[in-house]
């Protein structure tokens, strides 16, 4: 029920946003991650009773899809409320985020524009997906120390890879054997290489926790923890079922909760 009410993306999005303040150092107001997770789901959630809504006679969903398409109507008013809930929030949250999240906003929107103008020029987005996510879960930590931004970039990309991985394995377990229909190259490419991906990821945040600055050390101690999982679940995804996997996916993510007790 987690997975399927789309609860699981907002709550990796709070985590990760108050867990990236924690580890800087920085006292985020409980409005912060709050507000990170009522947009998240009401994103999620709109999308996938776009996604129920508009689906062809060829097209196969999910049973994500099924069950928005079957609560519809409690789930838009669950987003209107939702929606009323996030602007008493915004008079809370820091300006300087809330400028930020505009630029993002229109750059994600310019983004949609491509996508429907130039088909063949637009990013696969599971990565779009990745960068965008990333880029919001650190905007309030940055935000308040912008002294923070070349710090913290080399996590920021490594969690950026981690959601787009993640989105990913979501592809290949609910496409698996099917995956030359998908339509972007680069989907596919990456879909062939992913648990070389996946182990490189891991090295690579193995690397920044070692060597790199202490700030972002449980960051990165924690992106490779969750890599480890995404892989232990694509071995053994034979025996769950694709939703159970599609949940356990996002459930992977959520392992700043084991590092929290070694925060100062």
């Amino acid at each position: 029920m987690w997975h399927l009410v789309s609860l699981d993306a907002p709550t990796v999005a709070a985590l990760w946003t108050w867990f990236v303040a924690r580890a800087s150092h920085i006292r985020l107001p409980v409005a912060a991650p709050v507000a990170m997770a009522i947009t998240v789901w009401m994103l999620y959630a709109a999308d996938r009773l776009l996604d129920a809504r508009h689906a062809g006679p060829d097209d196969v969903l999910e049973a994500r899809h099924h069950f928005h398409h079957r609560h519809r109507r409690g789930f838009w008013v669950g987003i209107a409320l939702a929606g009323g809930g996030l602007a008493g929030l915004m008079p809370r949250l820091d300006p300087a985020a809330l400028h930020l999240y505009i630029v993002e906003g229109a750059l994600l929107a310019a983004w949609f524009l491509v996508v429907h103008s130039k088909r063949g020029t637009r990013l696969p987005k599971e990565i779009v997906v990745g960068l965008f996510f990333s880029a919001a879960v650190f905007i309030p930590s940055v935000a308040r120390w912008p002294a923070l931004r070349p710090i913290l970039l080399p996590s920021a990309i490594l969690f950026a890879a981690l959601c787009s991985l993640n989105c990913l394995f979501i592809c290949a377990w609910e496409h698996e054997g099917s995956q030359q229909q998908l339509s972007h190259p680069t989907t596919r490419l990456a879909l062939t290489h992913l648990p070389a991906l996946t182990a490189a990821a891991a090295l690579a945040g193995a690397g920044l926790t070692l060597i790199g600055p202490e700030l972002s050390k449980p960051i990165t101690a924690a992106c490779v923890l969750s890599a480890a999982g995404l892989l232990a679940l694509d071995r053994n995804r034979g025996r769950l079922s694709r939703t159970h996997l599609r949940a356990a996916a996002d459930l992977a993510l959520l392992t700043p909760a084991l590092l929290l007790p070694f925060l100062p």
